[in-house]
C-alpha cells in the first residue's frame, strides 16, 4: 500500500519544537499508510543543520565551527566545542525518538546529509571548501560511510522493533557540484565540476555502508538537474524527488526503480503555506494522472511508492507541517 512520510526538516528553533515535532511525526504516520521519520529542526542553529548533523555522525574526523561555517580541524579526533555539542544533541533526539516510539513496529526512516553536500558546505583546515581537494573530498566520505554503520546500529538498538530501516542520504548540491556552480571562498570563481564517475565512488562507499548495516539507502534531492540514473548505480534503491522539478527523463527513470522493486517518494505537497492548500482528492488525482504518465497501476507499485512535502517543512508553520503530513497520509489512503 502507498505510503505518506515527511523529507525531513521541521519548524521550530528549541528542544520542545524538536519533541513536539516528535510527537506530531508519530502521530500521522506511525500507522497504516505512513513511514514515520526522524526529524530534523535546523532552527536550533549550526549543531541541528543538515551539514552538523552530518558531521555528528562521522567517525574520527575532527571538527569546528567557525564564522564561515563547519571546518575541518586537519587532527584526526580534536573536535571543538559546537562539534561536541552537535553529537550530543544528536543523541539527545535520539533519546526522545527511542521514548515516544518504542512501540513501533513499522518501517522507520532516518536522514543524513549526503557526501558532496558535505564536501560543498565544510571548509578544508586552511580554508575554501573540501570540494577543491581531492584527497579531503575522499577522507570526508569515508568518514561518513565508516559512522553512518554505527550510527545505523544505534538507531537499531533503540526502535528494536523496526524491521525495515530507510538511510535517506541528502544530497540538495549534488547538481551544483556536478555542474561547477558551488561558488570559491571569495565569491569570485566556481569550484571544478566533479566528474560522474568520482561522484558515484563517493556515493557507492556511503550508500554500501547503509546496506552493509543491514538498511535501505535512499538517495534525496528537490533540486532540479540531479542526475537519477547515477544515484541508481552508485546503489540507491529509493529516490526521493520534487515532482515539480522532474524532467521526462527524470520520470523514466523513476518508473524504471519502480518497475525493478526499488522505491521512488515523490514531493507532491508545498513545504511552506500555500494561499490555497490542496485536497486530498486533488493530490490523489495528481498521483494517479503521473502513475498513468508512466505506465503503472497503483496496485502494482504498492508500498513501493511514498508520498512526501516536495521539500523539507522547516520554513512552514507548525500548523501547516502538521496539515501537510494529514493530507500526505490521507491521499496515500485513497491510493491503497
Amino acid at each position: 500500500m502507498t505510503s505518506a512520510s515527511g523529507v525531513g526538516s521541521w519548524p521550530g528553533d528549541d528542544q520542545t519544537a524538536y519533541d513536539e515535532a516528535v510527537r506530531a511525526v508519530l502521530g500521522e504516520l506511525a500507522t497504516d499508510h505512513g513511514l514515520p521519520h526522524l526529524p530534523e529542526v535546523p532552527g536550533r542553529g549550526a549543531a541541528a543543520s543538515m551539514t552538523g548533523r552530518a558531521l555528528a555522525v562521522v567517525a574520527e574526523l575532527g571538527v569546528d565551527l567557525q564564522p564561515a561555517g563547519w571546518r575541518l580541524t586537519g587532527t584526526q579526533g580534536t573536535s571543538g566545542v559546537d562539534h561536541r555539542r552537535a553529537r550530543s544533541l544528536l543523541a539527545q533526539d535520539l533519546d526522545s525518538l527511542e521514548e515516544q516510539a518504542q512501540d513501533w513496529t513499522g518501517a522507520f526512516k532516518i536522514q543524513v546529509a549526503g557526501p558532496w553536500t558535505l564536501a560543498a558546505t565544510v571548509e578544508r583546515p586552511r580554508g575554501d571548501k573540501v570540494l577543491a581537494d581531492h584527497g579531503a573530498r575522499r577522507e570526508l566520505a569515508q568518514a561518513l560511510a565508516e559512522g553512518l554503520g554505527d550510527h545505523v546500529r544505534d538507531v537499531r538498538r533503540r526502535l528494536p522493533g523496526v524491521e525495515r530501516l530507510v538511510v535517506q542520504v541528502d544530497e540538495p548540491a549534488l547538481a551544483a557540484v556536478l555542474d561547477a556552480r558551488v561558488p570559491t571562498a571569495s565569491g569570485f570563481g566556481r569550484h571544478r565540476t566533479i566528474h560522474p564517475p568520482e561522484a558515484s565512488e563517493a556515493l557507492e562507499w556511503v550508500l554500501g555502508a547503509i546496506t552493509a548495516a543491514q538498511a535501505e539507502p535512499w538517495v534525496h534531492t528537490c533540486a532540479a538537474g540531479t542526475p537519477l540514473r547515477l544515484l541508481r548505480g552508485a546503489g540507491a534503491r529509493g529516490l526521493s524527488v520534487d515532482l515539480a522539478v522532474a524532467t521526462a527523463a527524470d520520470h523514466d527513470v523513476l518508473a524504471e526503480a519502480l518497475e525493478a522493486g526499488e522505491s521512488v517518494a515523490l514531493g507532491v505537497v508545498p513545504t511552506l503555506d500555500p494561499a490555497e492548500p490542496p485536497s486530498d482528492a486533488s493530490l490523489t488525482e495528481g498521483a494517479l494522472r503521473w502513475l498513468d504518465m508512466v505506465g503503472l497501476d497503483p496496485a502494482e507499485v504498492g508500498e513501493r511508492l511514498v508520498l512526501t512535502p516536495s521539500c523539507g517543512l522547516a520554513g512552514a508553520s507548525p500548523a501547516w507541517a502538521r496539515r501537510a503530513l494529514a493530507l500526505l497520509h490521507t491521499t496515500a489512503a485513497n491510493l491503497g
